[in-house]
């Protein structure tokens, strides 16, 4: 008699464990999204996520996934950048538009902190490209360079031109022994030429 009144109790008490499971994975595994904090310059832009409005300055939820950001204003090159989130994520974008335009150049004059801005974010970015080519391409720190018989140095990349992180390197020789040698000094650093977009040129004379 007595197991016949615990079992409802038993039966209770499992029932609410399961409960439990399943509500504790339910917020462990939940897509809580993530926060998107933009900066945006004109302040006045126009801002959609994946071609949703939003707000040009301030907090954005989204999702977590992959996603587009897009800012746009006349006057200025419409720019987009794709950046993706995790759940719970707290993120960073910057949206900065260069003036194309007249337009753009008369709004730039009229608000010189937004402007001053812009510059120094741009002088960020280029320095920030460059030591990633240096650091992908670390004979870069050695050019130009000419040698007995060849001149070495670096150019837009032949194979990827709308790429402004990958370069070709130019050789020009004007000896026989101009590519040899060249070959020989691009090695010295222990950088392997296959690995490198080359481009030969030959001249009658230096």
């Amino acid at each position: 008699m007595e197991d016949e009144n615990r079992r409802p109790l038993l039966i209770s008490a499992v029932v609410l464990g399961v409960v439990v499971v399943l509500i504790g994975g339910f917020l462990l595994f939940r897509d809580r999204g993530a926060v998107v904090s933009v900066t945006s310059i004109p302040n006045d832009l126009t801002l959609s996520v994946d071609g949703r409005p939003v707000d040009a300055n301030g907090e954005i939820k989204v999702k977590s996934g992959t996603h587009t950001l897009t800012g746009e204003r006349r006057g200025f090159q419409t720019y987009s950048t794709t950046f993706r989130a995790g759940s719970g994520d707290a993120l960073k974008v910057k949206m900065y538009l260069y003036a194309n335009s007249a337009e753009g150049r008369e709004w730039a004059k009229n608000n010189p902190e937004q402007e001053h801005e812009l510059e120094a974010e741009a002088g960020r970015q280029y320095d920030e490209g460059q030591r990633r080519l240096v650091q992908k391409y670390p004979i870069i720190k050695r050019l130009p360079y000419i040698g007995p018989g060849f001149e070495v140095n670096r150019t837009t990349s032949k194979s990827d031109p709308k790429n402004p992180e990958a370069i070709s390197v130019t050789v020009d020789t004007w000896t026989a022994k101009g590519k040899e040698l060249a070959l020989e000094w691009i090695r010295e650093d222990g950088t392997d030429p296959a690995t490198l977009d080359i481009i030969y040129t030959t001249s009658s004379t230096k």
